[in-house]
């Protein structure tokens, strides 16, 4: 049996460039970007009620109680957001669809 040796240099590749103009990319991005806006908001406002929750002492006790609890986890969850925020406008230019 004989085997022929094939060499990386007998190949030639041709330089392929992805197109990505595909209809569905521009409504993922609105898509995603409405969520990423909705989910920033809502992390806003919890934000804005935790806040208020922990320097007001004219909240009730119970909203008192979940702001202490939960402002670390509300404030890694902003910092989340605003992460991925960052990467998928800088991957896919953020675009509100206004």
């Amino acid at each position: 049996m004989r085997f022929t040796h094939v060499a990386p240099m007998d190949v030639e590749v041709p330089d392929i460039q992805p197109d990505f103009s595909a209809p569905f990319f521009q409504g993922f991005q609105v898509v995603v970007s409405y969520l990423l806006a909705g989910a920033m908001l809502v992390v806003l406002a919890m934000l804005i009620v935790a806040g208020a929750g922990l320097a007001f002492r004219g909240m009730s006790e119970r909203v008192r109680t979940w702001a202490g609890e939960s402002i670390l986890w509300i404030f890694l969850a902003a910092a989340v957001l605003g992460a991925l925020s960052g990467l998928f406008q800088w991957f896919v230019n953020f675009d509100f669809g206004f």
